[in-house]
Parts: structure tokens; sequence; C-alpha cells
């Protein structure tokens, strides 16, 4: 039921043009930023984005100039798990894995205790505040970790929202979903 969730959602983000693209990006990353849980937030951790993803640039320009903590997920697949590193620039030299992810190749390390707000990716999201991921269930054993108290904010096309995605037991319901088109509220603040 996920996989034929994620491949309708796939195929109507593969159909935008790259400057339609740029422009639905540049729209939610500046609803991003006018959070005021974005305001309020010392450390964000954020994607570096796929080819098919919100392109989270922008957003993480405004973190660098309003002198945030930038932290970006680098994912350890053998142990299926996220480490939050932090991230001076996005010019900075970069590793990448198989999977076609990156991430500073000198970035530190930091709690997920000390993590403010996280922007999360994934392939839908719902109205209830749920998330269709890729299927790993990374974000979702990250973001139960012991210590993490920050706000969750996925970050979609508007076209990613559906009425509903498919969700299992072990799912981390999203505080906050922000698209090109709307702010949505799930867990009151």
């Amino acid at each position: 039921m996920k996989r034929k969730a994620r491949q309708k959602i796939q195929k109507v983000i593969k159909s935008f043009s790259e400057v339609e693209r740029q422009a639905k990006s540049l729209a939610a990353c500046e609803n991003v930023c006018r959070l005021p849980e974005f305001d309020k937030a010392s450390v964000v951790m954020m994607f570096l984005s796929l080819p098919e993803e919100v392109d989270t640039a922008r957003a993480i320009l405004t973190a660098f100039q309003e002198d945030k903590t930038v932290l970006v997920p680098s994912v350890v697949w053998e142990g299926r798990h996220i480490i939050p590193l932090t991230i001076e620039s996005l010019d900075c030299e970069m590793k990448h894995d198989d999977h076609g992810l990156r991430h500073p190749k000198h970035g530190e390390p930091m709690p997920a205790s000390e993590i403010d707000l996280v922007i999360v990716p994934g392939i839908g999201f719902d109205d209830q505040g749920n998330r269709l991921g890729r299927g790993g269930g990374f974000y979702d054993r990250f973001l139960s970790r012991d210590g993490f108290r920050g706000v969750t904010c996925g970050l979609a096309f508007e076209e990613q929202v559906v009425k509903e995605v498919p969700v299992a037991e072990h799912d981390i319901q999203l505080d906050l979903l922000v698209t090109d088109g709307l702010v949505r509220r799930f867990v009151s603040q």
C-alpha cells in the first residue's frame, strides 16, 4: 500500500519543470522562514535536497544569515540511523553516499537534544500530520530518540499532500507541515 502511494506521488513530482520546482521551492522555504518556530530556533536541522524534493537552499541560507546553528542529517545505512552534523556553508566539501545523499565531510555531530526545529523530507503527507517517507524509517527512529524535544516540520510541495497516507505503529506524527501553498499545524505548541 505504501509503495503504490509513493509511486503515485512521485509521478506528479517528476512532472514539474525545473523552473516550476524552483519557484515552488522558494515559496515553501519562505513559508518555513516565516514560522515563529523558525524564528525562535537556535539550532535547526534541515535536509540537503534530492533532485525531486523541495530545494532547501534558501531556508538554509536564511538560517545562516540569522546566525542559527544549522545541522544536516548524515545517514548511517549499516546502523539504520541518522547523525545530525553541523554545516557551515552550502559550498563546503561534501561526502556523497551510494543513495545520492550528501553531508559535510567535516561536520561535527550534535546531540538530538539540542535541536529546536527539524525540517523533515517525505514523499507524501496528509492533513493529520502523517508522513510517508522512503521506507527506511530513519526519521521515525531519529524523532523518537530519548532527549529529542524539538518541533518537527514536514516540508513539501502542495501536490505531495494527499487525503490520507498509510500509517504504521512506529510512524511519528509531525507538528507542522509547510508547503509552497500552506502552513498546517497538527499539535498545539
